[in-house]
């Protein structure tokens, strides 16, 4: 966060967190708000959007967005790639080191200056691996 600004951290922030760091599924809000009601019974959905957003805009978390799917959210904030299954969405850390670094390489930047990349992997889970024809993607439990 650049701006000099403090923010209470509330005992919801806190929790919501806490279980999102405890987590290696990269989950969505929605599939958060159902872990974090079973210690804040009465928390809503939007209490957990709201403290997502904040997370993230100071840094505590990542948000990771796909265009045409839910953002999902991952409490490891080190450099690290991630690889999301093309079936059901789900996304797990890639731990792993490039043999080179994409942005030394950028030749032409059309006048932009290169501050970094974003690279992700694509690949089918185990799980969705072993769906056989006829069943249909989205209907698996979530893992």
């Amino acid at each position: 966060m650049n701006v000099e600004k403090r923010r209470r951290n509330t005992p919801q922030r806190k929790i919501i967190h806490e279980e999102l760091c405890a987590l290696k599924t990269h989950p969505t809000a929605g599939e958060l708000f159902e872990i974090v009601r079973r210690r804040l019974p009465r928390i809503s959905l939007g209490t957990v959007y709201r403290n997502l957003e904040v997370l993230h805009e100071d840094g505590h978390i990542l948000k990771l967005e796909t265009a045409g799917t839910e953002a999902r959210f991952d409490g490891e904030t080190h450099e690290h790639y991630h690889i999301r299954c093309t079936s059901c969405g789900m996304i797990r850390d890639l731990e792993m080191d490039l043999p080179i670094n994409p942005v030394d390489h950028v030749t032409d930047p059309g006048g932009f200056q290169v501050e970094a990349c974003d690279i992700r992997f694509l690949g089918t889970c185990p799980a969705c691996q072993e769906i056989t024809p006829g069943d249909e993607p989205g209907n698996q439990p979530i893992h």
